[in-house]
């Protein structure tokens, strides 16, 4: 007897060890949308995500759940081997490809793929390369967060900082510069980015109300790799969105876009 006892303990505290480097999150939701003028509709959500961590290599899985067969969202690993850190991303995504007006690309592309991160000891510099032959220096000085990576599609540049209580980001993309501001006016929460896009969000944590103005889409003729974007015209949405002692959270939001009403319950653990 004594040696059962014993051996269920050996294999208890096995099970306990096996399973303490595993993290098991999720979350989902139901929204009901009246669509305005058109016919009213019920959607679902609910995604599980599974982090195994063992060292300094962790591994995250997450699913699709809200349908009969789940699917897989996600699979990336990354570890850390002194100076160096590889990581991969190991799902292919199966993107849209419908020519719908908002510029799907026409097939899918292969965004698996490796990078490989040396923090080189050159000042505050760290220097990656993945599986494209991308080349990437990024770092901060001067309290300045700059990224530049140069790739054969054209080279990409990124600088953000916070300077006298905003925060500025600039990015270039192959000679096509964009850029955002944030900050915050009495307790509101301000950002407003080159596309003209305006948010504005109210209160605390748990009880919110958030105003955003999205500018108008222009039509895009399709190209030799991506369908045609249909014009689209400025509108404006309001969300208001409250924790429930329950744990969920309940939100609705008002498009002008369509005069639409979308109420929405989640919850997330």
């Amino acid at each position: 007897m004594k040696k059962l006892i014993a051996l269920f303990a050996v294999s208890a505290l096995a099970s306990t060890a096996a399973t303490a480097g595993v993290a098991l999150s999720g979350a989902a939701s139901v929204s009901y949308d009246d669509n305005g003028s058109a016919a009213s509709a019920t959607s679902y959500d609910a995604d599980i995500t599974l982090v195994g961590t063992a060292g300094a290599t962790t591994f995250t899985y997450s699913m699709d759940v809200d349908q009969a067969s789940p699917q897989t969202s996600a699979a990336d690993m990354a570890t850390t081997i002194g100076p160096v850190t590889v990581a991969a991303d190991m799902h292919q995504v199966d993107e849209s490809n419908l020519n719908d007006g908002d510029g799907d690309a026409k097939a899918d592309t292969d965004d698996t793929g490796v990078t490989i991160s040396l923090d080189a000891p050159i000042g505050d510099a760290t220097i990656g390369l993945d599986n494209s032959g991308n080349v990437t220096v990024s770092g901060t000085w001067s309290g300045v967060t700059v990224s530049h990576t140069s790739k054969k599609a054209g080279d990409t540049t990124t600088a953000s900082a916070a300077i006298a209580g905003m925060d500025v980001s600039v990015t270039n993309k192959a000679g096509a510069t964009t850029w955002s501001m944030g900050t915050t006016v009495s307790g509101v929460d301000l950002t407003l980015a080159s596309s003209k896009k305006i948010t504005a969000a109210f209160g605390l944590t748990g009880n919110t109300m958030t105003v955003t103005h999205n500018p108008a889409v222009a039509t895009a003729t399709s190209t030799a790799t991506t369908f045609s974007v249909s014009a689209v015209k400025a509108y404006s949405t309001v969300a208001i969105s409250r924790d429930l002692t329950s744990g969920a959270a309940l939100s609705a939001t008002y498009s002008s876009l369509d005069d639409s009403l979308t109420l929405k319950a989640s919850v997330a653990f």
